[in-house]
């Protein structure tokens, strides 16, 4: 995609924000005149009323552009289905009209429907960074690449439904949807991708916008009848109807401000809230969401959701670690890589598990681990992860009859540093901490003094252990409050 339009985008940006135009603001007019340009692309899926198109607003001149651009606004959160949920108390920001106008003719430069990269998730992700990173808010995007894979392995059918307690954009909407579409479907099918497939948590409302934006000019939905993109914390809500499938990357933060237990007593005190469904209290933002997904999930439900290394390991989550594993089918855990996100030290992993009926054994046999992680390096920039990186993962996940790429002695078809290993459910169990932070390769990093990282990543590592261990510090100081 053309970088060159998205520079100028954001470039632009810094423009308005002389006027006093925050990050926020831009985002949400982007995403207003985003929706209107690519509607007019696709006149076929969307049906904008006349004087609110992008046609319209194209040819107003600077002088009545404002005008022309609040009208529509108006008039299109009045109009009722999905373009009400998006434009829906709508307000125009960039009071300048000559700048405003300038916006729409940077927008009109670039055919954004036409190219298989998501432009307009690109940019509005950047948007997001800037601003997280300014308000310490510490939001985190799934790569397009780790999306796709995590949908391959999960292998969606139509009729299945697909969820996510913290959709952001819509991204692993959009990697299922490009999945099931690659089949051959019947209108009924049609019908039931369109309808009932999806639905999403989103706690910041521009974000759900534009997650809504998404799915519609990708066909989800239409005038009357939209997706279920609730904008609330999921966490709040004790789910009212299991789905099949999960798909997701629950928001990294140091620590949920409101506090999910299980406990009665607790749940009374300021600060809390009670989850009946939950097995233990935890400020833990993401062992809070892994609990939160199990009770999301259908007798026979599967999930595959990305989380940071302090859920493998952190004391804080020994208890959820034990059920997850009583309880849930954890097959698979995919070690990513660092560098493939935008915030840099960020180390995560993505978890496969699924239900599997109650029963006195654990549901859990064995778990099998792809390190995708040691001695490999990417970065968003010079040397992005792309999706044929995780074929070899997809394809050993896959097999029928996997058979692990290690061995304690060099073979035919295994090495001692594979990277495709199991570990029996004993040997996790019987470790004080349920510890599931496991590597078995050797880091020539370590080991070849003149291979060492760049300082940069030396000290982003560092920084990131210590969040983690501070995140545990504070997570058993609470507790030790409460007891």
């Amino acid at each position: 995609m053309s970088t060159n339009i998205s520079a100028k985008i954001w470039s632009f940006c810094d423009t308005l924000r002389d006027d006093g135009l925050g990050y926020g603001d831009y985002l949400e007019q982007l995403t207003y005149l985003l929706f209107l340009k690519m509607a007019d692309e696709n006149k076929g899926l969307s049906v904008i009323p006349k004087g609110c198109d992008w046609e319209t607003l194209k040819a107003s001149k600077p002088e009545s552009i404002r005008a022309t651009y609040e009208q529509a606004l108006d008039k299109l959160g009045d109009s009722g289905g999905m373009l009400a949920k998006i434009f829906r108390d709508a307000r125009n920001r960039i009071y300048d009209s000559v700048k405003l106008k300038r916006l729409i003719e940077l927008i009109d430069e670039q055919d954004w429907t036409s190219t298989e990269i998501d432009v307009k998730g690109e940019i509005y992700e950047s948007l997001l960074q800037r601003n997280a990173e300014n308000s310490g808010a510490g939001q985190y995007f799934t790569p397009r690449p780790v999306i796709q894979a995590m949908v391959e392995c999960i292998e969606p059918k139509v009729g299945e439904s697909i969820s996510d307690p913290s959709c952001g954009t819509g991204g692993f909407f959009l990697g299922a949807l490009d999945y099931l579409n690659r089949g051959k479907l019947t209108e009924n099918q049609k019908n039931k991708l369109k309808f009932e497939t999806f639905k999403g948590w989103e706690i910041e409302t521009s974000t759900a916008r534009l997650c809504l934006m998404n799915l519609y000019l990708h066909g989800i939905g239409d005038l009357k009848q939209t997706p279920e993109i609730i904008v609330s914390d999921s966490l709040k809500q004790t789910p009212e109807k299991q789905v099949d499938i999960i798909l997701a990357n629950p928001p990294f933060g140091i620590s949920s401000s409101d506090v999910p237990t299980p406990d009665d007593k607790l749940a009374k005190k300021d600060g809390y809230f009670l989850r009946s469904d939950f097995w233990v209290t935890t400020s833990n933002k993401q062992l809070a969401f892994l609990q939160h997904i199990y009770t999301m999930l259908d007798k026979n439900g599967r999930a595959a959701v990305v989380l940071p290394d302090n859920v493998l390991f952190d004391t804080a989550g020994i208890e959820i670690r034990k059920e997850l594993l009583q309880r849930t089918n954890l097959h698979t855990i995919l070690r990513l890589p660092s560098g493939i996100f935008y915030a840099q030290g960020v180390k995560a992993n993505v978890l496969f598990f699924e239900i599997k009926a109650n029963s006195q054994k654990p549901a859990t046999k064995e778990i099998w681990y792809y390190d995708y992680r040691t001695n490999i390096k990417h970065s968003p920039k010079r040397n992005p992860l792309r999706f044929e990186n995780l074929q070899p993962f997809i394809e050993l996940y896959k097999s029928k009859k996997r058979k692990e790429t290690w061995a304690e002695t060099t073979e035919e078809t295994a090495s001692p540093e594979g990277r495709w290993r199991k570990y029996q459910y004993q040997e996790i169990i019987s470790n004080e901490k349920v510890n599931l932070d496991i590597t078995w390769l050797r880091d020539d990093n370590m080991i070849n003094l003149e291979n060492l990282p760049e300082p940069e990543e030396l000290a982003n590592d560092i920084v990131e252990n210590l969040r983690a261990g501070l995140e545990s510090f504070e997570s058993v100081i609470k507790e030790l409050k409460e007891n």
